[in-house]
C-alpha cells in the first residue's frame, strides 16, 4: 500500500517560475528553460509512489535534483507544481497549521551534518522533537531512551555530542527522528560525512534497525554502492528528471538508457545479486512415489537428479539416476538412498558468498528458507549469465 504518491512534482527556481510549467509540459528541456526564461529547473515532473515500510532511495550525481526532491516531500522547499499525496491527502495544499502537524507527527528528517545541539546531552538532543511538540518530560524521556537503545546508544545518554565519534553522533540524529515515531523518515545524505568504514557499518545498522522498526524511509545518496546495499527500490535522477525506478537488480540488469548503463557499468554484480535472483525451479519428488517414478520423472525431464521433499516442500536431500536405479535393483525406498548432505544457501545469500561452494559441487546448490523449505536451485550457468549482465532465461527464474 502506497503511503506517498508523487504526481508531476516540479520545482523551478527564479522569478515568476510558474510560467515554466506549461513549457515543461510541452517538452522544453532544462537547458532551454534556462536559456529562454533565465529559470532553473530543480525537479521536472517527478512521478513515483512509496510503499509503506520500504527503503526508497533517491540517487544521482551532484545537481541532479535529489536533495531538492526530498525537501519537496515535506515542503521545506515549496513546489512550483504537482502533488505530494500522504495517505491520499495533498501535502501541497495543507495550510500552515496542517503542515506544522504533518512535519511534527508524520514525517521526520535526518540530516547529513547531524544538526545536534552542542550544549545539550545525547538524551536531550534525542527528545528535542518531542519537546517541541509539548510532550511531557517523563513520556518524552521514555521515548527518547527507547530510540537511543534501538540505535545502540544505551549508556551514552548523559554525554554531549563532542564526546562522541561521527558515527555515534549520526546515531543520535537517527534516534531523534525515531523518537517522534513518524510514519516516514527522510534521510538526506545521512552517512556522507562519515569515514568509509564507519559509513558501511551505519548502512548495516540501518538495515538491522529497519528489520525491527519497519519504517518507511526515503534515503538520498550520490553513492551507487550505498543505494544498492540498502534500497528496496531506487529512483535514479539526472538533470531534475527521474530516469529510472526499480529494484537494485532491475537497475543493474535492465538499465533504462545509456546514462543508467554508464552509471552502473563498474558495479561488481556478485556483491549485489543474490541466490534468489538466479535460482530456477527445481524438479522434485516425494519419498512415497518410489524409485521407479523418480527414474521416469528424470527421463521425462532430461535430468540426472531430483530433489526429495516432503509434502510441505521441506528439503530432505537429493536422489540421482544412479541412486534410483540401484534402489530399484535392491528393492529399497527413495529415502534409503537419498543423499542428505547437499549444498544449501538462503535466498538472500550474495553470489559472491557462495562462489567456492558452487565451484566445488557437481550438484546444483539448493536454495532453502529458514524452515529448510526448498525455494529453488542455482546452477553454475545461471550464475555466470547473471554476472555477465544477462537476465535469467525465462523458465529459470522462481
Amino acid at each position: 500500500m502506497a503511503i506517498i504518491e508523487v504526481k508531476k512534482l516540479t520545482k523551478v527556481f527564479g522569478h515568476d517560475a510558474g510560467k515554466a510549467i506549461p513549457l515543461l509540459e510541452q517538452g522544453w528541456s532544462k537547458e532551454k528553460i534556462a536559456q529562454e526564461l533565465k529559470l532553473t529547473v530543480g525537479v521536472n515532473k517527478a512521478e513515483f509512489s512509496i510503499e509503506e515500510g520500504e527503503i526508497f532511495v533517491i540517487m544521482g550525481l551532484s545537481g541532479s535534483g535529489k536533495s531538492t526532491l526530498v525537501r519537496l516531500l515535506n515542503r521545506l522547499i515549496e513546489p512550483t507544481g504537482g502533488q505530494v499525496l500522504f495517505k491520499g491527502k495533498d501535502v501541497v495544499k495543507m495550510n500552515p497549521e496542517e503542515l506544522r502537524q504533518f512535519r511534527r507527527k508524520n514525517i521526520g528528517m535526518v540530516f547529513q551534518k547531524f544538526a545536534l545541539f552542542p550544549h545539550r546531552t545525547v538524551l536531550e538532543n534525542a527528545e528535542y522533537g518531542l519537546e517541541v511538540q509539548g510532550v511531557d518530560k517523563k513520556k518524552r524521556t521514555e521515548r527518547a531512551m527507547e530510540a537511543l537503545h534501538l540505535v545502540g546508544l544505551k549508556g551514552w545518554e548523559n554525554h554531549r555530542p563532542d564526546q562522541l565519534s561521527g558515527g555515534m553522533q549520526q546515531r543520535v540524529g537517527l534516534a531523534r527522528g525515531l523518537a517522534n515515531d513518524p510514519d516516514i523518515l527522510l534521510m538526506d545524505e545521512a552517512f556522507s560525512a562519515l569515514d568509509p568504514l564507519i559509513r558501511k557499518d551505519m548502512q548495516q545498522e540501518l538495515l538491522e534497525l529497519q528489520s525491527r522498526v519497519k519504517k518507511t524511509i526515503v534515503f538520498i545518496t550520490h553513492d551507487l554502492d550505498e543505494a544498492l546495499r540498502i534500497g528496496d527500490r531506487i529512483a535514479l535522477m539526472k538533470d531534475g528528471v527521474i530516469v529510472q525506478i526499480g529494484t537494485p537488480e532491475e537497475i543493474l540488469i535492465q538499465p533504462a538508457n545509456k546514462y543508467v548503463e554508464r552509471f552502473v557499468e563498474d558495479v561488481d554484480l556478485s556483491k549485489v545479486l543474490t541466490a534468489a535472483h538466479v535460482m530456477r525451479q527445481p524438479e522434485t519428488v516425494r519419498p512415497e512415489r518410489g524409485p521407479r517414478v523418480a527414474l521416469q520423472l528424470m527421463r521425462d525431464s532430461g535430468i540426472f537428479s531430483l530433489y526429495v521433499v516432503d509434502k510441505e516442500m521441506k528439503l530432505l536431500g537429493v536422489i540421482t539416476a544412479e541412486d534410483a536405479a540401484q534402489a530399484l535393483k535392491d528393492n529399497k525406498s527413495i529415502l534409503e538412498v537419498t543423499r542428505r548432505e547437499i549444498p544449501r544457501v538462503h535466498p538472500e545469500t550474495l553470489l559472491n558468498d557462495f562462489f567456492e561452494l558452487i565451484s566445488e559441487t557437481h550438484l546444483p546448490v539448493a536454495v532453502v528458507d529458514e524452515a529448510d523449505k526448498l525455494k529453488g536451485i542455482v546452477i553454475k550457468g545461471a550464475v555466470l549469465s547473471a554476472l555477465a549482465g544477462n537476465a535469467v532465461p525465462e523458465g529459470e527464474g522462481s
